[in-house]
């Protein structure tokens, strides 16, 4: 029997993120599930030390930042924010241009310890980059979320980098929040009756 288009493109959702490429800041490669089960583990420990979780994208990534700091910070208690108030970023885009944006609320925002969730799809926006930089020059950890082209320069600027072999923005948009979800709803206990477990 034939697959629906509905059945192919679900199908090609799952095989996007389950094919997920994970690096560290060194370029190696990282298991998916292991990535996904540090990077919660990881944020929990920076919360319980007293810091914050930061999200920012364009965008749908935008609201992917804004659904994942809600969540976050409702139903897995760590202290998260999205960096996209539109007064802000209206306020900020006039004043030093749009690139920096994100990177000027960074500047005022975090300390050492916090963590930036960066979200683009193509890992090529130049506010998110800018993001980044500001980040680590505060001492922050970065995870990265990208995809299209394999050689986008988002994918190696993280210490965990998620990146989805597509070049289609449904797939590649779905496909990080799907992640972001996996890594918090591990956090708080998800499991099916026959996972497996991976330390």
């Amino acid at each position: 029997m034939p697959i629906t288009l509905v059945q192919a493109y679900v199908d090609t959702l799952r095989d996007t993120v389950l094919q997920a490429v994970v690096t560290d800041a060194d370029g190696r490669a990282i298991p998916l599930e292991q990535a996904v089960v540090l990077t919660g583990k990881e944020m929990r420990v920076a919360h319980q030390r007293g810091n914050r979780v930061f999200f920012v994208g364009n965008g749908g990534s935008a609201a992917i930042a804004s659904h994942m700091a809600t969540d976050y910070s409702k139903n897995g208690g760590i202290r998260s924010s999205a960096l996209n108030d539109g007064s802000v970023l209206i306020c900020l885009g006039n004043d030093y241009g749009y690139e920096h944006v994100f990177g000027k609320q960074i500047e005022w925002h975090m300390r050492g310890g916090d963590v930036l969730v960066a979200i683009s799809s193509s890992g090529g926006s130049r506010n998110i980059l800018n993001a980044v930089k500001a980040a680590q020059a505060h001492g922050c950890t970065v995870y990265t979320l990208s995809g299209f082209k394999p050689d986008n320069p988002l994918r190696s600027l993280g210490d965990i980098n998620f990146y989805l072999q597509s070049l289609e923005y449904g797939f590649v948009e779905v496909g990080h929040l799907t992640l972001l979800h996996n890594v918090l709803d591990l956090q708080i206990g998800w499991r099916p009756a026959d996972a497996i477990e991976v330390a």
